[in-house]
């Protein structure tokens, strides 16, 4: 239930600054007056439409609005007055660029089209075509803003530049201190102590080919009632303590962050890629979960133990998989017998019980930019998912939610992963988009996991699987940390937290810390401060894990606007990913790349965005572009550093695009005409805002595990 109270500083009624658009038409915006150094990151505001549907708002614009928290700590806001477009002193990331009259900044960001005069000050050392960060003062009077510069971040034509971009405009920390790196200094492995001895169990670690870090190891043996499962996680406590600066920087981080060509980790090197890595053949402290499963995969019971262990084999996912197959090497046919069949074999039932509970399965393709050891875009390609990959998520679900189960016995706090049920509004329009393929959901019942199930699972073979799975996907709730717990509807579990990644994410530490004060298992145990702040430290968590997600998803579309830019001209088939007022997004075949092609550039009408049915439709010649519809395309634009992928519909789709045997019924009134479930007409005279994308990450569907080193599945 909601509630309306004055939180985080924000009061009922409250001016918003519209951030994001996504490619769903929803709206998305920030406090304008925010205090983050008392506060934390703000938290996440949707503005719900009005009996007109949503205001023509773009982002920039100020709303006086009602706000409304929600449970899980957002906000849904609604319009009280439009305020218009205020420009304010901020900072912006470049190009500088040498004109006739003196150089000018060009923006990096998708929403900021106009270019900026620069000041006299700090431009000693600037050339044509640095990357550069600014502090800008705008000019509503004229066309070219004022800009002065503060820092040389790099050169334009650097491979490394598409990164450091996406990091610097998210404001994400890229550097230690030399307190925080002093602490890792005369650090080491401990002596066994009161560990249990696991030094003689043959512990494998299964990632991805191109990771780095190894913070989880498997094992698991036959019993009597079903199997005995071991999941071994780097001991990330012992090294890094309460109130430490290692453990300050480890929170102002909250987790890793992955971009194709570099990670930006949660941790120093030293631990990260050394003392908390189980590489194999080397002891490494370790906190493990003894878990015993009975045949239908049920938990019968678990144990946590700090402990001392030794990797028999760092494994990869397809080398793993391919020893499944019959294929083995020198590394993967000693271990078939004792390790690799037993994991497959406990893998299979858990799987099974995954299934009875109807956990979502959501399976959808995940573009992986392939970089060379010089940063430059070699390829992108869909991320094949294995067997091998979904063994180590079960193992990880089985892990996280003994450790939830394990503090609840004790009372003890606990950082829950939570997933709430999809919103009303979103189920409606699913249940009205999944109608046309003759798939229904009941209405008026509180939905459950396993009817969507039972939908994905009907629609495995359908041509437009894919499309009825995004479309699931989109109504489901943004996953996120919280101390009180309402289970997680995506896996369809009534108790879930992270425990399997410490190395990476700071909720994990923290379960870490909980575990060791109520289990009695030594040093580095939570601390009665973070106990009394857990509240507020999974609101600033959960906000930068969603800060690590733009900035990730910014710079994939960098890398692959830049691998396109050689292509200019040339005609690709796809898919249309997204339907918003401003245009259309476009999913490219085989590479899994995203372009916009802007209503100015559809053919002449005016468009209305017909929010039920995922369309856009010609007031005048009728022409529709629906969502799922296959499409021709020519690229015409692709900017490596602003991440602009443009394109034009191209042969016989500029006549409209639907979706061949879906039946959608009508809205009941005139194109054009507003009401509840469209917007209003797009114009070509609109300008485009293509830089709205949907933050879909972190949605649904959580895998346990998370990404890691692009080798790891979803973002949980």
């Amino acid at each position: 239930m909601s509630k309306n109270k004055e939180s985080n500083g924000l009061p009922n009624v409250t001016v918003l600054e519209i951030t994001e658009i996504s490619i769903d038409g929803d709206v998305f915006a920030l406090p304008v007056k925010w205090d983050k150094k008392r506060n934390g990151p703000p938290p996440r505001i949707e503005i719900q439409p009005d009996d007109k549907g949503h205001p023509a708002l773009i982002p920039g614009d100020k709303v006086l609005a009602q706000l409304t928290l929600q449970d899980d700590g957002t906000y849904e806001a609604r319009t009280i007055q439009h305020l218009g477009s205020q420009q304010k002193e901020d900072r912006v990331i470049g190009l500088i660029k040498k004109t006739k009259t003196g150089f000018v900044l060009q923006s990096t960001n998708k929403k900021d089209r106009k270019e900026y005069r620069l000041s006299q000050t700090g431009l000693d050392d600037v050339k044509d075509g640095d990357l550069v960060i600014a502090r800008t003062q705008s000019d509503e009077n004229k066309h070219h803003r004022k800009a002065t510069i503060t820092e040389i971040i790099g050169r334009h034509d650097d491979p490394k530049a598409i990164s450091l971009i996406s990091l610097h405009e998210t404001g994400l920390r890229s550097e230690f201190s030399e307190a925080v790196l002093k602490e890792t200094e005369n650090m080491k492995v401990p002596e066994l102590g009161n560990r249990e001895d696991l030094r003689n169990i043959p512990l494998v670690t299964i990632d991805g080919a191109d990771a780095r870090d190894f913070d989880d190891a498997v094992f698991a043996e036959k019993t009597d009632e079903g199997f005995h499962l071991i999941v071994a996680i780097a001991d990330v406590a012992h090294y890094v303590r309460p109130g430490s600066a290692l453990d300050e920087e480890a929170y102002l981080r909250s987790n890793s962050t992955y971009f194709p060509d570099r990670v930006l980790p949660m941790l120093p090197e030293t631990l990260s890629n050394g003392l908390c890595s189980l590489k194999p053949h080397e002891d490494r402290a370790c906190m493990a979960m003894h878990m015993w499963i009975n045949n239908e995969g049920q938990l019968q019971k678990h144990k946590i133990v700090r402990a001392l262990m030794r990797s028999t084999a760092r494994l990869t996912y397809e080398q793993v998989q391919a020893a499944k197959d019959g294929i083995t090497d020198d590394t993967t046919a000693p271990l078939m017998k004792d390790v690799i069949n037993p994991l497959y074999a406990a893998y299979t039932i858990l799987r099974q019980a995954r299934e009875k509970r109807g956990a979502l399965d959501l399976d959808l393709p995940e573009r992986r930019v392939i970089v060379d050891k010089k940063g430059n875009v070699t390829d992108i390609r869909e991320r094949e998912s294995l067997d091998s990959n979904k063994l180590i998520e079960e193992f990880m679900v089985a892990a996280n939610v003994a450790s939830a189960e394990r503090l609840e016995e004790k009372t003890a706090p606990c950082v829950y992963r939570i997933h709430d049920r999809p919103n009303p509004v979103k189920l409606e329009s699913t249940r009205e988009f999944l109608d046309a393929f003759d798939f229904s959901l009941p209405k008026g019942e509180a939905i459950q996991p396993q009817k969507l199930n039972q939908i994905l699972h009907k629609a495995a073979n359908h041509p437009h699987s894919h499309l009825i799975s995004q479309t699931i996907l989109r109504a489901q709730a943004q996953a996120r940390y919280s101390r009180n717990n309402i289970g997680h509807f995506g896996l369809a579990l009534p108790k879930y937290a992270h425990f399997t990644s410490p190395i990476r994410r700071y909720a994990d530490l923290l379960v870490h810390r909980s575990l060791i004060k109520a289990y009695n298992l030594g040093t580095g145990e939570l601390s009665e401060g973070e106990a009394a702040r857990l509240e507020e430290i999974t609101d600033h968590i959960s906000s930068m894990e969603r800060l690590s997600v733009e900035a990730e998803r910014n710079a994939v579309d960098r890398f692959t606007a830049s691998f396109l830019s050689e292509q200019i001209g040339a005609d690709f088939t796809g898919r249309i990913s997204g339907v918003t007022r401003f245009g259309l997004f476009v999913r490219l075949d085989g590479n899994g790349a995203d372009g916009l092609i802007p209503v100015r550039t559809l053919p002449r009408d005016n468009y209305i965005h017909d929010e039920n049915r995922h369309a856009l439709i010609g007031r005048h010649d009728k022409r529709l572009f629906r969502l799922g519809a296959p499409v021709t395309v020519r690229l015409t634009e692709a900017n490596g550093l602003s991440g602009n992928t443009i394109l034009a519909l191209s042969g016989s789709s500029l006549e409209g695009a639907d979706i061949p045997g879906a039946t959608f019924k009508k809205s009941g009134k005139n194109p054009g005409k507003k009401s509840g479930n469209k917007s209003g007409p797009s114009r070509h005279s609109r300008e485009d805002n293509n830089n709205n994308r949907k933050k879909h990450k972190g949605k649904g569907g959580d895998k346990g595990r998370g990404r890691k080193n692009k080798g790891k599945g979803p973002r949980p």
